[in-house]
């Protein structure tokens, strides 16, 4: 098995080496060398910005095909929150899970259903001064992936606590087998996802060993078809959904909201969850109670494998959000038995993911980052980028690495071409 899976690949014949993705990436896992750009599997989190903003469509996202059901007898979609954000307020669910179960599922499970649940679990959390503050969603794995590779020291600060997407489909499998007597090897389970970072939280999960699901297709492959088969519905079934407080666990705050809790901060785009997680790594934020980090803009309904546009999207979630709920409200004790039972919380320990490993040897290794600190005192410090390596630190540890040389600088190349 590849020790690397990541939903984030690129077509190296669409890319046209303009650095974008280059510039964009947090943790610095794109160059571009020949004008071409390369991910380093090490360090990509799968936080989709690149795809998000390379204008040649040359990164795109791996995920699965309907034709996957085929593998299995009796399949269930788990419907993402994200996806109530794609139609206008007012477009009957029903209709629209009805269109997606015609696509050839038997089952459909609502995310905000566990969503729910989460934050019944959330809740008690806040309230137990035990937990180390401020208490991190691990609700976006990108985020997660993120405080493994640059935060680690923040580990300890991430909920045990699987995300809806996860926990619903162990309550999905859990319900099909009571209700049908299905036996668990014919089931599959499927994720209708927004964003890379869950394909692979499904593939190399997080927290637990192997994920329940079976795979993830994008809303971008079945938007079309869940439409068409909407509009020839006549009779639909009425499906089980969860609240608007679930439902608003698509938008940037909307955890927060769920939980009630005040003492909080909820931020979107990567690069403001860096700017805050750096603030709590300096102690500087020990006092709130729960940091709720989204890797996209708006949150879950910014992901890149959404259709519509995320600040509309982000704008109807709020609406349904605040809806007055007719959902019964969730018993404390059967939460509890699913959190005995272990449907909710992590079953694995994380640690820190190493990607500067300069070498297996402590002192070679200290010696090279010494070298690395000498070559980027040679380089100018404007992170230009022009060199195909996100800044000059970066250059200095990728030649260091063997990937590079000073040439690669343009104004070292300059300085030299003077010079003779």
């Amino acid at each position: 098995m590849n020790k690397y899976f990541h939903s984030v690949v690129l077509e190296e014949e669409k890319c046209n080496g303009c650095t974008n993705c280059l510039r964009r990436c947090p943790i610095e896992a794109i160059r571009v060398k020949d004008k071409k750009a390369t991910i380093i599997k090490e360090r990509c989190i799968d936080c989709g910005e690149c795809i998000r903003v390379c204008p040649y469509h040359a990164q795109k996202s791996i995920t699965d095909d309907l034709e996957m059901l085929n593998n299995f007898e009796f399949n269930i979609a788990i419907p993402s929150m994200p996806l109530y954000g794609q139609f206008d307020v007012g477009t009957d669910m029903d209709k629209v899970y009805q269109g997606i179960k015609d696509l050839g599922f038997d089952y459909i499970y609502d995310e905000a259903r566990a969503a729910d649940i989460v934050a019944e679990v959330f809740k008690e959390m806040v309230k137990d001064s035990s937990f180390q503050r401020p208490i991190i969603s691990a609700l976006c794995p990108a985020i997660v992936r993120l405080i493994q590779v640059r935060f680690p020291s923040l580990i300890d600060n991430i909920a045990r606590v699987e995300s809806p997407m996860e926990v619903a489909a162990r309550l999905a499998k859990k319900e099909v087998i009571e209700k049908f007597g299905i036996s668990l090897q014919k089931i599959g389970i499927f994720y209708l996802t927004q964003c890379p970072a869950k394909v692979t939280s499904i593939r190399k999960p997080i927290g637990i060993s192997e994920s329940h699901l079976n795979g993830a297709i994008s809303i971008t492959k079945l938007y079309g078809h869940i439409i068409k088969n909407a509009k020839k519905i006549q009779n639909n079934e009425t499906f089980q959904k969860g609240s608007p407080l679930g439902v608003g666990w698509a938008r940037v705050g909307g955890q927060s909201y769920a939980i009630g809790v005040e003492n909080y901060i909820a931020v979107d785009g990567i690069e403001n969850v860096i700017n805050v997680l750096e603030e709590i790594e300096l102690g500087k934020l020990n006092n709130l109670d729960f940091f709720e980090g989204l890797a996209c803009t708006g949150g879950c309904v910014g992901g890149p494998l959404n259709v519509e546009n995320p600040f509309i999207a982000k704008s109807r979630i709020r609406k349904l959000s605040k809806i007055k709920s007719k959902a019964k409200k969730i018993n404390k004790n059967y939460v509890k038995m699913l959190q005995d039972e272990g449907y909710i919380g992590w079953t694995e320990n994380i640690y820190p993911k190493g990607i500067m490993t300069l070498d297996d040897d402590m002192k070679v290794a200290l010696e090279k980052i010494e070298k690395i600190k000498e070559i980027a005192g040679l380089l100018p410090g404007l992170d230009c980028g022009s060199c195909g390596s996100p800044t000059c630190t970066a250059l200095a540890e990728d030649i260091v690495r063997g990937f590079g040389n000073l040439e690669d600088c343009v104004f070292r190349m300059k300085e030299n071409m003077k010079k003779r």
